[in-house]
């Protein structure tokens, strides 16, 4: 035969190529179109996600961070991560404060006087009750002989009468020393401190009935109008202004304008009711 016939019955002519299914357009990206699937990446990607969002090693990069934290390695933080912390202001009590140890009720009632700052800050932390209602129990008890009247009362009644007289004296004394001390505590809080309220309550109860003893000394034998009386309490007075200022300061950590602020209303107490009775 001469040729081939094609499938139209014709000879001759080279043979055609099948013809290839032709793919749809796609219209551009962004015109009602999806865009192409993202091939799944592997190491804990997610299907789907863009090569940049993932990690492509991220068992290296535990490895790393595991390293970096163990004792002796530098501490790896994240982008977002403050090791400094977030910036603050100073506040009373940021730095610890270095107290000692309990000191014994001799070296306490001595320290007041001799060494009040070291003894203040020692016991900021150290409740002294014992010590602060038996020296202000029995404060109470002589208070009330530092007084003209109350003392001629007390002399001339009969004893049945003047000895519940005179313990209940002692008693509102510790009451009295427990409220002033609870309202000088609050006023510390309130202006920043961060004292405990036992140790304040306890040594401004001290303060009271230690710095009232020289006053009330003089004042049982010269009586409570005396001039010299009168004198030794103002200056008793301005010396409680000066512990109650440093106490304050040293177991709240306070400036001394704030600290002889939260004292103003124990010292105002003290000076209208006990020190110069007849103001």
């Amino acid at each position: 035969m001469a040729g081939f016939r094609n499938g139209r019955g014709r000879a001759g002519g080279p043979p055609q190529q099948p013809q290839q299914p032709q793919r749809p357009q796609q219209a551009p990206y962004g015109y009602n179109a999806a865009p192409p699937p993202y091939p799944q990446q592997q190491g804990g990607q997610a299907y789907g996600e863009p090569e940049y969002f993932g990690d492509p090693h991220p068992q290296h990069h535990q490895q790393q961070y595991t390293a970096a934290n163990n004792p002796g390695h530098t501490q790896v933080f994240s982008v977002h991560d403050d090791p400094y912390g977030a910036g603050a202001t100073y506040q009373a009590g940021a730095a610890p404060v270095l107290t000692g140890p309990r000191l014994p009720w001799k070296a306490l009632l001595s320290g007041i006087v001799t060494r009040p700052a070291d003894t203040f800050l020692q016991m900021r932390d150290h409740a002294v009750w014992g010590p602060a209602l038996i020296v202000t129990f029995l404060y109470g008890l002589l208070a009330i002989f530092g007084f003209d009247e109350p003392r001629e009362e007390a002399i001339n009644a009969p004893l049945s009468t003047a000895v519940p007289a005179v313990l209940m004296t002692g008693v509102g004394f510790v009451i009295g020393g427990l409220i002033l001390g609870a309202v000088t505590h609050t006023l510390a809080r309130q202006l920043g401190g961060d004292g405990a309220w036992q140790p304040t309550v306890g040594l401004s109860m001290l303060i009271m009935s230690i710095t009232d003893a020289p006053r009330l000394v003089f004042a049982l034998f010269l009586g409570g109008e005396n001039g010299l009386v009168q004198v030794i309490g103002w200056l008793t007075w301005l010396a409680a202004g000066a512990l109650f200022t440093l106490m304050v300061s040293r177991s709240h950590d306070l400036p001394w304008p704030k600290a002889l602020g939260a004292s103003a209303i124990q010292l105002v107490a003290l000076l209208s009711l006990i020190k110069l009775g007849t103001v």
